[in-house]
C-alpha cells in the first residue's frame, strides 16, 4: 500500500513548485516577469497548494465524489466557521493567485510576490490547525 502524503507538506511543495516555475521560466526583468504563460502556471500551482492545505483542515470535501468541484464560497463558509480572521487572507489568495495570476497572468513582480505571501499565510494557518483534525 502506498504511503499517504502529509497534505500540508504537499501544499508546501505546490508553493515551492510555483516559485521554481517563476525563477526558472518566467524570466524576471526589472519589475516584471517577461512570460505571462509561466506566471499563470505558477499562480494556478500555488492556488492548488492552498486548496490542498484547506482540504486537509476544513473537511469541505467529506461526502463528495472524488472529482466533484467545490465553489470558492464553500471554502469561505468553512473557514469562517473555523477562524473568521482568515477570511481576508483566503480572499486575497483567491483573487490574486487564481484570478489575477492564474487567469490574467499579471506579470508585475510585486503583485506576484504578494500573491505567494498570501498563499504562505493560508498554508501556515492550515499547518497549525492540521494536528487538530480527526483523520
Amino acid at each position: 500500500m502506498a504511503e499517504l502524503k502529509h497534505p500540508i507538506r504537499e501544499a508546501e511543495r505546490y508553493l515551492q513548485n510555483a516559485r521554481q516555475i517563476l525563477s526558472e521560466k518566467a524570466e524576471k526583468d526589472g519589475d516584471y516577469y517577461n512570460d505571462g504563460k509561466y506566471v499563470k502556471m505558477a499562480g494556478n500551482t500555488a492556488w492548488s497548494g492552498v486548496l490542498v492545505a484547506l482540504d486537509a483542515v476544513l473537511g469541505v470535501r467529506k461526502g463528495l465524489k472524488k472529482r466533484q468541484r467545490l465553489e470558492f464560497k464553500d471554502y469561505q463558509a468553512a473557514i469562517a466557521k473555523k477562524d473568521s480572521k482568515m477570511n481576508r487572507p483566503l480572499l486575497n489568495a483567491y483573487e490574486l493567485l487564481h484570478k489575477s495570476l492564474g487567469y490574467d497572468g499579471i506579470t508585475l513582480y510585486k503583485v506576484v510576490q504578494d500573491s505567494l505571501d498570501q498563499a504562505r499565510i493560508v498554508i501556515d494557518w492550515a499547518d497549525k490547525h492540521y494536528q487538530n483534525v480527526e483523520i
